[in-house]
């Protein structure tokens, strides 16, 4: 049994770090929480997932979040050229314990959470914390990091949560085996006026000529995301902007919703969306949120990992054993793989094969039987509700292997 853990370092003030922090500071832990990201308004993860709605309710942030976001009802995907549509309401879906969602601003969404941690009785630092080896398996604050805590840590702390982001540093610090998605893409994206939408609200989702895109509602603008291979993008220009700007106008689904469209900003670019640390705990540390690992953006699930990753860490840190700790570690591996998974048939063409079967089958006598199983199932691996379990992920990958009904899903797989 480990000692029991008062003082804890959270490196980094994004969701994941944030959010533990306010759970820690409630409970009466010491938390430092180290922010020196740079504010910025474009940050990937603008729209959540149903399941999220519970963390926001237990942060105790739901109305705040509520007054400057567009509520989400639901999801929009789009076939190549615009042939074909399916509209997906998350109220529509059997025994759903959320069914909505928000498109948030990401800057104040972050500030929300990051309140509710100082709120509750965490103290932020702006300042970069460096953390060294402290042995074969353990992590200790520089001396120069905690002496700039000015007495708020006036010893190493007993736990260190590295909350970093795509950063890594506890990852990189300690050589922590990690593996990647089969996927390299590059995103653009950017805010946009007079970007035409479907559905009111809906997250938007495109098959293009090259790769996929987003469209993402926001209040006063619009989020526009083009997901690219590197070698397809390199033909639209030199640099992100000019490459977004010119694929945007080129491919013949993005021309139709932005035929009257303004860029508001400048284009931000990511790349590497699919990796996943396969270590999570050690000594006296643990990674949280995008350290731990990060998705594909297609199903909008990285910030529920953050805020479920961060709501069961904290579980683990007051329970304090080694065997709450592997515990912690084996859901949020589980978790990042069953969302791989998905997001892997969205890109070899399976899920929307499935889902044009199923509005065949649903048709028939057999297919009315089985309807109100798959739709209380498959629909809530995407909504987040189940991507954590094991049956519903079990039934999404049994289908979409043996469920297509000999059609070929590359017709509508991403190129």
């Amino acid at each position: 049994m480990r000692k029991k853990i008062q003082s804890v370092a959270v490196i980094g003030a994004g969701p994941a770090g944030a959010s533990l922090a306010a759970y820690l500071a409630r409970e009466g832990v010491r938390v430092a929480l180290f922010d020196s990201a740079p504010e910025s308004g474009l940050v990937v993860g603008e729209s959540l997932v149903p399941a999220i709605v519970p963390f926001l309710r237990e942060l105790g942030i739901e109305a705040e979040v509520a007054s400057y976001s567009i509520r989400k009802p639901g999801a929009t995907f789009t076939m190549p050229n615009r042939s074909e549509q399916m509209h997906f309401r998350f109220d529509e879906v059997r025994k759903a314990r959320t069914s909505y969602s928000y498109n948030v601003p990401r800057d104040r969404f972050d500030a929300s959470i990051r309140a509710a941690a100082l709120a509750a009785g965490a103290r932020r630092f702006p300042i970069r914390a460096q953390v060294d080896r402290g042995g074969d398996d353990a992590l200790r604050l520089s001396a120069e990091t905690l002496e700039r805590t000015e007495g708020f840590l006036n010893e190493q702390p007993d736990w260190v949560v590295d909350a970093s982001g795509r950063n890594r540093l506890a990852a990189r610090r300690l050589g922590l085996p990690s593996e990647s998605g089969q996927r390299r893409d590059t995103a653009l994206f950017a805010h946009m006026e007079g970007i035409e939408l479907d559905r009111e609200g809906h997250v938007h989702t495109c098959l293009l000529e090259h790769g996929w895109s987003w469209r993402i509602p926001l209040p006063g603008r619009v989020s526009v995301g083009l997901v690219v291979a590197p070698d397809a993008l390199a033909k639209f220009g030199d640099g992100p902007d000019q490459q977004f700007d010119t694929l945007l106008r080129h491919d013949p689904v993005t021309r139709v919703f932005s035929e009257h469209a303004k860029r508001l900003s400048p284009v931000s670019k990511y790349t590497n969306y699919q990796m996943r640390t396969l270590r999570g705990v050690g000594a006296n540390w643990a990674l949280v949120g995008d350290a731990f690992g990060f998705i594909d953006p297609v199903f909008s699930g990285g910030a529920l990992i953050a805020l479920d990753s961060a709501f069961e860490l904290a579980r683990a840190i007051r329970n304090g054993g080694d065997r709450a700790f592997r515990r912690y570690e084996r859901h949020v591996l589980r978790h990042l793989h069953n969302w791989h998974r998905a997001v892997g048939h969205f890109y070899d063409g399976r899920l929307f094969t499935l889902f044009r079967v199923g509005n065949v089958m649903r048709e028939t006598p057999p297919g009315r039987l089985m309807e109100p199983h798959f739709i209380k199932h498959l629909p809530r691996v995407f909504t987040g509700e189940a991507t954590s379990g094991r049956y519903s992920v079990g039934l999404l990958n049994f289908m979409c292997e043996y469920g297509l009904a000999r059609n070929d899903p590359a017709q509508l797989a991403v190129r």
